[in-house]
């Protein structure tokens, strides 16, 4: 690949068009908002001048409600040799261009999983994309070049390409993306009216529940609008749990024991199934996640103490495998979970206790 088309200069179109960049590819950016594109090309992710002619590869990063007619112009117009779009959903657009009656041998739908909560060229990052998923949903119709042209897109942006059908892809994305992400919305809208006082405890569990809650709800109404049905079915069996777990808690009122020991089986069932689908979170080193051991530090809110940190666990022999910060409201201090590998542990809890750390059981 010499020359790339990015048709959409937002996160994703912008973040791929910079990884293209990087790796030598002359990119030409286009955005139905002139100045959106001039903005990414200011960035370094390429150049908002239109080819002379047909490039190697166009890169719709539409809406998904737009993708079908911005790839049907696209492809009339004879912009490239081959088409992707990046759209969070592939079955509709796919279906769209079918009946528009367009070769689809040129093109092929994909689907990055990876994103942030800010949107726009501003929040793009040429790394976006390193090691996560990149969703590839070739047909028998598919052009072997087209293949390859999107494989090597793929490796241009350190992503990890995975082959699904289009409509197994939705369902997947509905079920890992969507449908959690109105729930995060629904949690987070219980705080709009809350009091102060309420508001004020809030720790790190609350803000991992409704971070996602934080992107922009029009880009999600044009997602969901794609993909509502699969969304729907889930939402439908959420709001069982949900039925199922509200009775459990008024037995718990019960005034008898027998009431009080159904609401107690009823809440522990559906706890128990969420450790069991919990597990099943694909961790940093495979399939299933590993069991770290926590070695939590008490930090002042100050420049280079995380650096201090990482340098005196490097000092120890021990690396850390994930690492969460958790803020303490109103406070200029709070508390640094290391995650390391079990044996590790004693290890680095005395390294840091040598080296003047404040650690908290």
């Amino acid at each position: 690949m010499r020359t790339a088309l990015v048709i959409g200069t937002g996160l994703i179109g912008t973040s791929a068009a910079l990884a293209l960049t990087r790796r030598g590819v002359v990119v030409h950016l286009a955005d139905h908002d002139p100045e959106q594109a001039r903005t990414a090309a200011a960035l370094g992710a390429g150049t908002d001048e239109p080819p002379q002619g047909p490039v190697d590869l166009a890169v719709v990063a539409a809406p998904p409600a737009h993708v079908a007619a911005v790839l049907a112009d696209t492809m009339r117009r004879g912009a490239a040799r081959g088409y992707l779009d990046v759209a969070s959903v592939k079955g509709g657009p796919r279906r769209e261009l079918e009946a528009l009656g367009l070769d689809l041998a040129p093109y092929i739908g994909t689907h990055p999983m990876s994103g942030r909560e800010k949107s726009g060229p501003l929040a793009a990052t040429a790394d976006l994309f390193e090691g996560r998923p990149w969703v590839l949903t070739p047909t028998r119709d598919t052009d072997t070049e087209v293949l390859n042209l999107a494989l090597e897109l793929v490796s241009h942006c350190r992503a990890v390409p995975v082959v699904m059908d289009a409509d197994a892809h939705d369902r997947a994305v509905a079920l890992v993306s969507h449908m959690p992400h109105l729930v995060s919305s629904m949690v987070a809208a219980r705080l709009e009216h809350a009091e102060e006082a309420a508001v004020r405890l809030c720790g790190q569990g609350i803000r991992d529940v409704t971070r996602i809650a934080a992107s922009d709800p029009r880009m999600w109404i044009d997602i969901l609008s794609a993909n509502p049905g699969p969304v729907a079915d889930l939402l439908t069996d959420v709001a069982s749990d949900l039925e199922e777990t509200v009775r459990a808690l008024r037995a718990l009122q019960s005034a008898d024991d027998s009431g009080r020991r159904d609401g107690a089986t009823g809440i522990e069932d559906v706890l128990r199934r969420g450790n069991a689908g919990q597990v099943r979170v694909p961790g940093k080193h495979g399939t299933a996640p590993r069991t770290y051991e926590v070695v939590a530090v008490l930090i002042d809110d100050q420049p280079g103490q995380l650096a201090r940190i990482f340098a005196d666990a490097g000092q120890a022999g021990v690396n850390i495998e994930d690492v969460r910060i958790e803020h303490a409201t109103g406070q200029q201090a709070g508390l640094v979970q290391l995650m390391v590998e079990p044996k590790a542990a004693p290890v680095l809890t005395a390294a840091l206790r040598e080296r003047g750390w404040a650690l908290r059981q």
